[in-house]
């Protein structure tokens, strides 16, 4: 086998090795974000699937969970988060802030 062979399986994942992370998905509709309270599971990293059916543009934003994303109206995004310690970190729309609220909750 030579050296160039070698490198080539070192550097190919075997297959079924990564698995997928748990996809979880909230709706932003009327300025709000549903569901509002998102229960996902502890020490995992997820995907949020976030799609706004509003026609005007939203910020998912978290600063416990360090993230900032703009979603713009009749579009999606995808945003990873975790692996998260047991407890609550909250979110908002920062475009509606007073109605755009939740929480993610990791157990």
């Amino acid at each position: 086998m030579s050296w160039r062979s070698i490198v080539f399986c070192l550097l190919v994942p075997v297959a079924g090795t990564v698995s997928a992370a748990p996809e979880f998905e909230l709706v932003i509709r009327d300025h709000l974000f549903e569901p509002s309270e998102l229960t996902v599971p502890a020490n995992t990293r997820v995907k949020l699937v976030v799609r706004n059916e509003d026609p005007t543009p939203e910020e998912f934003e978290s600063y416990e969970l360090n993230r900032e994303k703009v979603i713009l109206g009749g579009r999606k995004a995808v945003i990873f988060i975790g692996p998260l310690t047991p407890g609550t970190y909250p979110f908002f729309g920062e475009f509606n802030p007073l109605t755009a609220q939740g929480r993610v909750i990791a157990e």
